[in-house]
Order: C-alpha cells, then sequence, then structure tokens
C-alpha cells in the first residue's frame, strides 16, 4: 500500500477515484507544522533558527499519518504546487522520517485523472530552494508583525497588527484618500453638437476641439458663450474624414490576478469568496452521467499566462466545430507574462473546454456556475482570432471652428462574437455615411459645465491591480490581506470602495514616521523579488534576513524610544443609558462606533449616527444613516424604538410626484449611474441622472 498526502479532504476524495486501491490517500488538513503563535519563534541570537512545532489541535492528524506512513511501502507528498505547498511538504517529510535524496513529490497544475497518472509517474525531490524562500518570508512576517505589533498595541490601541504586506496596501488606501482630500476641483466647459445630413438621416453629435490644428480649452462660462456666439449662423461641413482599421486582441486567461479583479466587476464578488468558489472548482466536484468526481479547472494561485499545447489544441477543435475556421488564429497565441511570473504554472483554465458551463447548470451552485463561466468563455477567447474593427475620425468645420465626430464599426467579431468586451467598442457614436466637403445642417448647440474629479477610491479589484502592479505580495496573499484590512478595522468598504478609518491613517502615519521601509511600496516590491532570488538558487536565504534585521533592528529602537501614546477613545458628554457612564468613540473593523467606558463591566455598545437631513415619513422625525452588524449602511428613524421605519436606500428630499410617497436614491450595480426613484414598488415613478452631474 503506498500513502498519498495532500492538503484538503475534497481533493483527497477526487484523488482516491483516480489512483486506485493500490493508494491510500489522506488530509494533512493544510499545515501540521508552524512557528508558535504565542512567541516569536526565531532565534535571533542563533541565525534566525526558526522553532516550528506541531499546531494546536493537529497532533491526532499527525499521529495518524506517522502510523499510515509506517504501513506504506512508499510515501508521495501532494500539497499545492507553490511555496507554500512545498513548504508543508518539507515539513512532512521531516515528521514521517523521509529521506531527503528521496523522490517523493509530486506536483500537479489540475486534478484530472491524466494529470494525476503523470504525476505520479515522475516523482521528484522537494526543491529546497522553494523551501527557502518559503521559510525567509514566514520570518520576514514574523519579526514584522510579532515585534511591532506590540508597539502598536503599547502606544495607540490594543489588538492592531503591522505586516510587511498589508502595510504597504494599507499605505496604498491612505495616499489615495489624502489625494481625494487635497483635490481642487476646476471647473471646464463642453460643447456638444447635434448634426444631420441632407438626406434627413438619424442625428449625430460631435464634440467641440477648437481651431484647425489647436485645441481650445474651454475653462469658464464667458468664453464658452463668446464662440457660441460666433457659431451662430455658420455654415458647416466635413472637412476630413479618417478611417483606419485597427485589430483588438483578446485578453490572456486568467491568473489569480486578474480573476479576482473580473469577478468584483461583473459578478460582485469579493477576492475572498472568488478564491474560495475558485478552491471548489479546483479541488473536484462530480459531474457528467457517471458522476465522476473531476477538476473544473487548473491551480487558482498563479501569475503565468502560459497554457498547455494539449489544452490549446483542444480548445482550437472546439471552436473550429462551434465557430468555424475563420475564428482560429493561424498560430496558437502565445501571452507574456508579466516579469517574475512562475512560468513553471499555468493560468487559470478549464480542465477541459467540453465542460462546457450548459451542461453543468445541475451539477454547480448558482455562484460556482457563474465562476465557471467566466473562467471557460475567458480562456475559449483568449485562443479566438482578433476581432477587426473600423474606426472613423470625422472633422467637421464651422467657420474657423472645428469639431469631431468619431464612431466604431465591427468589420470582424473574432473572439467578440463569443466574449462581449464593452470595451472594445465603447460607447462612441454611430455616424451615417459621410464624404469630405458635405454639407451639414445645425440642429443644436448644447454647452455643458464640467468639474474635474479626484482619483478614485479603491474597489477590490483596482486594490488587487494596483498591488500586483506594484510588487505587493504575490497572488496567494491578495485574498488574505484585504480581509486583514477589513478586520482590523484599518478600512471600511462602503458603496463597494474603500475608506481608510482615523484608526488606518493613524497606524500609516506612524509607520512611514518610524518604519519608512517596512510601509515603502518599492522597498516592499524589492523584497518580493529577494524572495524570488532565493527560489531560483541566486542567494542565501539567511543573506535576506540579515541584510533586513539590523536597520529594521534600530528602527525599533527608536520607535520604542521616541513615539508617543496616540488616545483615540475620545469620551462624549453622552451617558451609558445602562450605567450612566461616559460613552468612548472607539475603532472596530466597521469603522467608529461607541461603547460605554466601564468596560468590561459594562458593555453596552452603539453605532454613529450620521444625520440626512431627510424628515421620516412615518413621525416626522429625522433619518439617520446606520451600519447593521455587518457594517451594511442602513437607514433608520432617529426615534427608534418608537418608529420602526427603516430603508435600505437612502431617503431623499421631496415626494413622488405620481403618489407622494417619499423617493430614494438607487445605485447601479456597475458605473456611476444613480437614479431617483419612488420608494411605492407599485407607483413605478424613476428619474436617472449622473452621479455627481450638474445641472
Amino acid at each position: 500500500m503506498n500513502l498519498v498526502i495532500v492538503e484538503s479532504p475534497a481533493k483527497a476524495k477526487t484523488i482516491r477515484k483516480f489512483l486506485g486501491r493500490q493508494y491510500q490517500v489522506k488530509a494533512s488538513m493544510g499545515h501540521l507544522v508552524d512557528l508558535p503563535k504565542s512567541q516569536l519563534g526565531v532565534d535571533l541570537e542563533n541565525d534566525f533558527k526558526p522553532k516550528y512545532i506541531t499546531i494546536r489541535g493537529k497532533g491526532k492528524i499527525l499521529q495518524e499519518l506517522k502510523e499510515a506512513a509506517r504501513k506504506a511501502n512508499r510515501i508521495y507528498l501532494a500539497s499545492d504546487h507553490d511555496r507554500e505547498g512545498e513548504a508543508i511538504s518539507w515539513h512532512l517529510g521531516n515528521a514521517l522520517g523521509i529521506g531527503e535524496g528521496e523522490p517523493c513529490r509530486v506536483v500537479f497544475n489540475e486534478i484530472t485523472k491524466e494529470a494525476i497518472k503523470n504525476a505520479f509517474a515522475h516523482p521528484r525531490n522537494i526543491d529546497l530552494n522553494r523551501v527557502d524562500a518559503q521559510q525567509a518570508r514566514r520570518i520576514l512576517d514574523r519579526l514584522v508583525g510579532y515585534m511591532i505589533s506590540p508597539l502598536l498595541w503599547e502606544k495607540v490601541q490594543k489588538g492592531l497588527s503591522a505586516g510587511r504586506v498589508q502595510s504597504a496596501a494599507l499605505r496604498l488606501i491612505c495616499d489615495r484618500e489624502r489625494e481625494i482630500q487635497d483635490f481642487k476641483k476646476e471647473e471646464y466647459w463642453s460643447i456638444e453638437a447635434k448634426f444631420q445630413t441632407a438626406g434627413e438621416n438619424e442625428p449625430f453629435k460631435a464634440r467641440f476641439f477648437g481651431r484647425t490644428g489647436k485645441r481650445i480649452t474651454l475653462s469658464r462660462e464667458t468664453e464658452t458663450k463668446e464662440i457660441l456666439q460666433e457659431l451662430q449662423g455658420k455654415g458647416y461641413a466635413v472637412q476630413r474624414i479618417q478611417v483606419k482599421e485597427r485589430k483588438r486582441n483578446p485578453s490572456p486567461p486568467f491568473t489569480t490576478s486578474t480573476l479576482q479583479q473580473e469577478a468584483s466587476r461583473r459578478l460582485g464578488f469579493t477576492a475572498k469568496k472568488t478564491m474560495m468558489l475558485a478552491q471548489q472548482l479546483y479541488e473536484g466536484l462530480e459531474v457528467g452521467e457517471n458522476k465522476e468526481t473531476t477538476g473544473l479547472i487548473t491551480y487558482i494561485r498563479t501569475d503565468a499566462t502560459r497554457v498547455s499545447t494539449a489544452s490549446q489544441e483542444e480548445a482550437r477543435r472546439y471552436i473550429e466545430e462551434h465557430f468555424g475556421k475563420n475564428y482560429l488564429p493561424k498560430t496558437p497565441p502565445v501571452y507574456k507574462g508579466k516579469k517574475g511570473a512562475q512560468e513553471a504554472h499555468e493560468a487559470i483554465r478549464p480542465t477541459s473546454v467540453f465542460w462546457d458551463p450548459a451542461s453543468l447548470q445541475n451539477t454547480l451552485s448558482k455562484d460556482q456556475l457563474r465562476l465557471y463561466l467566466l473562467i471557460w468563455e475567458r480562456f475559449l477567447a483568449s485562443q479566438m482570432s482578433p476581432a477587426l474593427l473600423e474606426q472613423v475620425s470625422v472633422d467637421i468645420k464651422g467657420g474657423e471652428y472645428i469639431f469631431k465626430a468619431s464612431g466604431t464599426t465591427i468589420k470582424f467579431p473574432g473572439f467578440m462574437a463569443f466574449y462581449k468586451d464593452e470595451s472594445a467598442v465603447g460607447k462612441e457614436e454611430i455616424l451615417p455615411s459621410l464624404h469630405e466637403g458635405q454639407a451639414l445642417k445645425l440642429l443644436s448647440l448644447e454647452p455643458s459645465q464640467h468639474f474635474t474629479q479626484p482619483p478614485p477610491r479603491y474597489s477590490e479589484a483596482s486594490l488587487v491591480k494596483a498591488m500586483e502592479n506594484k510588487g505587493i505580495g504575490r497572488p496567494s496573499t491578495y485574498a488574505p490581506t484585504i480581509e486583514t484590512l477589513k478586520s482590523r478595522g484599518y478600512v471600511v468598504r462602503e458603496e463597494k470602495v474603500f475608506k481608510p478609518t482615523e484608526l488606518g491613517f493613524v497606524v500609516v502615519d506612524q509607520l512611514k514616521n518610524f518604519f519608512p521601509e517596512i510601509i515603502d511600496i518599492d522597498f516592499t516590491a524589492h523584497m518580493e523579488d529577494r524572495l524570488d532570488m532565493i527560489e531560483a538558487g541566486d542567494i542565501h536565504w539567511l543573506e535576506v534576513l540579515r541584510g533586513f534585521y539590523q536597520p529594521f533592528q534600530q528602527r525599533l529602537q527608536t520607535a520604542k524610544r521616541e513615539m508617543e501614546k496616540i488616545t483615540l477613545e475620545d469620551e462624549t458628554e453622552e451617558a451609558c443609558p445602562l450605567c450612566s457612564r461616559k460613552l468612548v468613540k472607539k475603532f472596530g473593523r466597521f469603522g467608529s462606533f461607541y461603547a460605554c467606558s466601564g468596560f468590561p463591566q459594562c458593555r453596552f455598545t452603539k453605532q454613529p449616527q450620521a444625520e440626512t437631513g431627510v424628515r421620516c415619513p412615518l413621525c416626522d422625525g429625522e433619518i439617520m444613516e446606520r451600519r447593521s452588524k455587518k457594517g451594511k449602511v442602513f437607514y433608520g428613524c432617529g426615534n427608534y424604538p418608537r418608529c420602526a421605519f427603516i430603508s435600505w436606500d437612502k431617503p431623499l428630499k421631496g415626494t413622488c410626484p405620481h403618489c407622494g410617497a417619499y423617493l430614494v436614491e438607487k445605485k447601479a450595480f456597475r458605473g456611476s449611474a444613480v437614479s431617483v426613484r419612488c420608494s411605492n414598488k407599485e407607483c413605478g415613478y424613476q428619474e436617472k441622472q449622473e452621479k455627481g452631474a450638474k445641472n
């Protein structure tokens, strides 16, 4: 009997069916050995020697694995195909007495019968360079977390944490918020003209550009009116037409980062939810008429865009059968990965494109199916021909001034016939057939006032993209980093974007002052590069730790002496309704809240209530903005509990012109559009507007 050890029971169940009776497959339930939680666990006097112990509660699992190992003819370690998985196998090998030169490690990119059989036919030794890279990361994170966090507890607030990756990510959010706070909006104007051809075709729009060859920026209403006066009574004609054919290539198949971004944009999933669902699809589900357990997608923690030759050939067969040869490029496309990507990995793709989503509707949950469809479509589209677009640009002259119009048509849809990419064509005007010198009829000139907008706050998608672009963390760290920022109360997620709390600002500012390297974006990215060099065998892991620790220790000693104590718990004049002590303002994972100063004897808390200026439709009290226990914003009457009015949509001043009910603000799932609607669903009154628009 051969023993196979994997990380999860779901993976064990799938692999067991592929290997047969001569293999016993057991799950380690992740790490069995780690640094202790109650202490630093790193011997600073003995060259950073780690002190590994069996994780509390995992002793029984380890004992069962040891007993199974004693009876086994051979042991295979099949943890995940990344640094952390390599470290798990190394710890297991040490615990089970596997010799260092014994080829016991099996890795696979997908959990399918063919991939599993091939992996077990070619076991290898444990990659000690990968183990060293993971060990260096673990010790670095332990040094930062266990040596700075107690300082923050003493100087700022209990329960805080600092992390090498999370602190850099928090800085991104705080720096962006300060940009928004410091932003000075500037006024500008635009003029939109509506033209029609002599054939009375549908009117089309063009925007004011300036004079021939020179753009004019309209910054004030007075100069806009002057130009409008000059344009009155002018004749208009097409001065120049430019037609350009451009090719739009499909996007590469998903990496961890791009999957999280697209799932956030299209499906509204958090990074944590995306990875949870993807893990289920990867580990295997019962599919097909025979209910055979198989993995539906490849390994989900990857920054590579490479795909196997076999998967490309399968995709090409599917495309030819369902779309025709015109939709096949002459050669399979090759996508260039970002710098530092682990090209031994593959992109995230279906294990077989012939597991089409329609055949899995009765097998997968609703959210599993939505995510699988996203992955399946993206991969197939990546193997299809580019789309051919025809872009038309028209210059229209009126007196000495120029207006410009543009439009795009699709000559050949290519991958866009299958994968809907709204950004490919955009929302450009559909133009009638025009020719140079053609006279046009001016129907209207519409001036509009605008104001420049500050940079947008980070959403989950844009934060993950920024972390990837700046080299902060690696694919496996994006989701847990974001969850840590939320759980520590450093940021709150409102309207799908992150806002730093006062606590988040305080922590960032203290780290900037006393640990500038830890919170420096470039330093964090440089450290990730050093870890990659350890994995490649170009540098020893101890050299990285020594180079980091000496200046870090000096910074720590300075901070202990000079960092001032900061009090965030502002006492209010309001008395606790239970014990009459004063309430104090505190900070949690959903922002600020009020608690009794007599804690822990008195545990009264309440959420802050922001006034909206809207009167309650039931009792004429003040409508207040509140938060639920899960942090979601809702609106309730300030006279609660005497008045039970509640609304998830923001109530507005004024009443419905049709039925007299109160109005609410509804926000679109995507984009900036909002609408004003009647709260009475039977009425149906609605008026659309653009967020931030100025009439």
